[in-house]
């Protein structure tokens, strides 16, 4: 029986809270919150990260047949599990992933920096925008991982968001063996390039799907349609 990993992002809390609906319907399933989000230091990059879930999952003796399913950051991660360590990886579901640096709008890092001076004009204004991001989650839950957002800090994004923007598995990403199945919001408030179609393109029997009415966050925006469709992938495995 496959084992279902959820792996959060600087997004929707920044910490496992962000699978509040799917740790309650997948029995068995884990969701780790990564270091340097509500406690601990961050990590320098990807690989890192990456090594830390490792860690984290074997020390609970899950090992193999791993479903990694993760958006943004946590995207970042599951990839680089599943290129380092295919034996272990059955399955990814990846969302607002791109196998290189991702091109972001002007303002992105300094508007964490200014928000990080404290309470005040920017950081309401880091505020608003993560309000605004999670415009399709339920009101209850939002507000939950707005809270999380106040604990975790801007700071914390700002590195996330700098961690990402330098993974670049390129040179390796036809080479991923576990099966794949991308999912892209197409209501995302930020618009980001077609970064999944690249990686579909590059990696062979890849399944890509673009979902309206749903934005950044899928999993936590419409947990029922997206939980569906993990269901649907896993059988397949």
């Amino acid at each position: 029986m496959p084992q279902l990993v959820f792996i959060h992002g600087p997004g929707a809390g920044a910490c496992a809270d962000a699978y509040y609906y799917q740790l309650k319907h997948f029995k068995g399933s884990v969701a780790p919150t990564l270091p340097g989000h509500l406690e601990g230091l961050p990590c320098p990059d990807v690989k890192s990260y990456m090594e830390w879930v490792r860690g984290w999952l074997w020390a609970q003796e899950l090992k193999k047949d791993l479903v990694l399913v993760g958006y943004t950051l946590g995207a970042s991660i599951g990839l680089q599990y599943g290129l380092d360590y295919p034996d272990e990886v059955k399955g990814l579901v990846l969302m607002t992933v791109a196998a290189k640096p991702k091109t972001r709008k002007p303002d992105t890092y300094e508007m964490r920096l200014r928000a990080a001076k404290g309470p005040g004009k920017d950081y309401d204004e880091w505020l608003a925008f993560q309000l605004n991001v999670m415009k399709f989650v339920e009101p209850g839950l939002r507000e939950r991982l707005m809270e999380r957002h106040r604990q975790v800090g801007p700071m914390s994004q700002h590195h996330d968001l700098k961690t990402i923007d330098a993974f670049d598995v390129r040179d390796r990403i036809s080479t991923l063996k576990p099966k794949l199945l991308l999912l892209r919001g197409l209501d995302d408030p930020g618009q980001p390039p077609e970064y999944e179609k690249e990686i579909h393109e590059a990696v062979p029997g890849s399944q890509y799907m673009k979902l309206s009415g749903i934005g950044h966050f899928p999993p936590t925006e419409n947990p029922e349609k997206i939980n569906a469709l993990i269901e649907g992938f896993v059988k397949t495995l």
